[in-house]
C-alpha cells in the first residue's frame, strides 16, 4: 500500500521534504510550547500533541488528494470558493467567536472546533483571481470587461476581512497585487488600485471597529520609550526568547518564554523555536521557506499555462509571506500581527487550508512532469524560457 502511495507520490521532491521537515519541526515545537496551555486546561501536553499531531495527519492527506487533482478543475472550484467565502465573512462579523476585539472564527457544528474564514478567504480569492486573469487576459486592459471585475473581489474581500483581521488582510492585498503584476495587469491600474488600498486601509485603522489596538500597536511600535510596558508584553518577551537561545539554544523542551508568552504555540512559536533550537535552528526555518519559494518560483516560470503559474505564483506568495511576517514580528520588525507559522504553529484549520495549498502548486509541479515527460515521449524539445509568463491556459 505504501509503495502504491509513492508511485502516485508526483511534483517537485524538494518541496515535498520541506513539508516533511516543516511538520516534523512543528511537532517538536508545539509539543515544546503547549505546556502552559495544558496546564491551564488541566490536560496533558501529549494529549494536545496528539490533536495537533492528528492534524497534521489529517493534512498530509489533504495534500496526497489535492495533488492528484489536476489543477485546472481549480478553476471550477474557485467560482463555488468565492460564492461560499463572502457570505461566511459577513456571517463571522456579525456571529463570530470575539477574541481580543476582533470577530474571526465561526465554530463547526457538531465538532467543538472553530475555523478562522480568513484562511478560506485566502485560498477562494488567490485561485478566483489565477481563474480570472487567465480568462481576462485577450481583454486585460480593458477596465470595464476585466480590471472592475477582478479589483471588485479584492477590494470586497479585503474589507470583509480588514474588518476583524487587518494584518491578514494587507497580506492579501499585497499577494494579490503580485498577483496583478504577473498576470499582465498594467502599472497605471495597478498604481490606482493601490491608492484606494491606501484609502480603504486609512479608513479602517482610523474608524474600524478594532481602531484602538491597531493605533496602540503601532503607537509602541514607533516609539521605543514605550518598551517593556503593558502594550509590549508579547515583543518584550519574544526578544527575551530570542536573546537567550544564543546560537545553539537551550535544547529541546527547555523554554522559559513559554511561560509568559501569550500564544507561544502560534503566533510566536518562532520565538521558541530560536529559544531552544538557538539562532541555527531559526535560520534553518529561514531557509526551508526561502527554498520553498525559489522552487515555487521554479514551477512558475515552466509551467505551460498561465492559470498554472498564476496559480501557483498567488499561493506560494501566500505561504511565504506569512511566514516572513510571522517571524518578522517575532524579531520585532513588525508590530504583532496574529498570523500563524504555515504548517508550524498550532491551529487545526489553519493547517488544513495550508494544507490544500501545498497540495495544488504540487499539482501544478505534478502537471510540469507530465507534459515534459509527453514532450520527451513525443520527441520533442522542451523549451522554457525563465521569467517569461507561459502560454495562457
Amino acid at each position: 500500500m505504501i509503495k502504491a502511495i509513492l508511485d502516485h507520490t508526483k511534483g517537485d521532491r524538494w518541496i515535498w521534504l520541506i513539508i516533511i521537515l516543516l511538520s516534523l519541526i512543528s511537532v517538536l515545537a508545539v509539543y515544546s510550547a503547549t505546556g502552559t496551555l495544558a496546564y491551564k486546561r488541566g490536560v496533558g501536553s501529549e494529549s494536545l500533541m496528539f490533536k495537533h499531531l492528528l492534524f497534521i495527519v489529517i493534512g498530509f492527506v489533504m495534500i496526497y488528494f489535492a495533488h492528484l487533482l489536476n489543477y485546472r478543475y481549480y478553476a471550477g472550484i474557485s467560482k463555488v470558493l468565492m460564492v461560499v467565502t463572502v457570505p461566511l465573512l459577513l456571517y463571522t462579523l456579525v456571529f463570530g467567536s470575539h477574541v481580543n476585539d476582533a470577530s474571526r472564527w465561526i465554530a463547526i457544528p457538531g465538532t467543538g472546533l472553530t475555523f478562522q474564514t480568513s484562511d478560506l478567504a485566502k485560498l477562494a480569492l488567490i485561485t478566483y483571481l489565477a481563474r480570472t486573469l487567465t480568462k481576462k487576459q485577450e481583454n486585460i486592459k480593458d477596465v470595464r470587461k476585466a480590471f472592475i471585475p477582478i479589483m471588485g473581489s479584492v477590494c470586497l474581500v479585503f474589507i470583509l476581512i480588514g474588518l476583524a483581521n487587518l494584518s491578514t488582510a494587507l497580506m492579501l492585498f499585497g499577494v494579490s497585487i503580485l498577483v496583478l503584476l504577473i498576470g499582465r495587469i498594467s502599472m497605471k491600474q495597478i498604481a490606482i488600485v493601490c491608492v484606494g488600498g491606501a484609502i480603504l486601509l486609512t479608513i479602517l485603522v482610523m474608524f474600524g471597529p478594532r481602531r484602538e489596538t491597531y493605533k496602540s500597536r503601532i503607537k509602541a511600535y514607533f516609539n521605543p520609550e514605550m518598551q517593556h510596558s503593558d502594550k509590549t508584553f508579547q515583543q518584550d518577551q519574544s526578544k527575551i526568547a530570542i536573546a537567550s537561545g544564543g546560537f545553539w539554544g537551550k535544547g529541546p523542551g527547555n523554554s522559559t518564554q513559554r511561560n509568559f508568552l501569550p500564544h507561544p504555540y502560534s503566533d510566536f512559536i518562532f520565538a521558541i523555536i530560536v529559544e531552544e533550537y538557538g539562532m541555527l535552528g531559526g535560520f534553518i526555518i529561514v531557509l526551508l521557506y526561502v527554498v520553498l519559494m525559489y522552487r515555487i518560483i521554479k514551477i512558475v516560470t515552466q509551467a505551460p499555462k498561465a492559470f498554472g503559474a498564476l496559480l501557483a505564483a498567488g499561493l506560494g506568495f501566500s505561504l511565504t509571506i506569512q511566514a516572513l511576517a510571522n517571524m518578522a514580528v517575532a524579531v520585532n520588525l513588525f508590530p504583532v500581527t496574529g498570523v500563524p507559522l504555515p504548517l508550524v504553529s498550532m491551529g487545526g484549520t489553519s493547517i488544513l487550508f495550508t494544507s490544500v495549498a501545498f497540495g495544488i502548486i504540487l499539482s501544478v509541479s505534478k502537471d510540469i512532469e507530465d507534459h515534459k515527460a509527453e514532450s520527451a515521449a513525443n520527441g520533442k524539445e522542451e523549451k522554457i524560457i525563465v521569467g517569461e509568463i507561459p502560454a495562457m491556459a
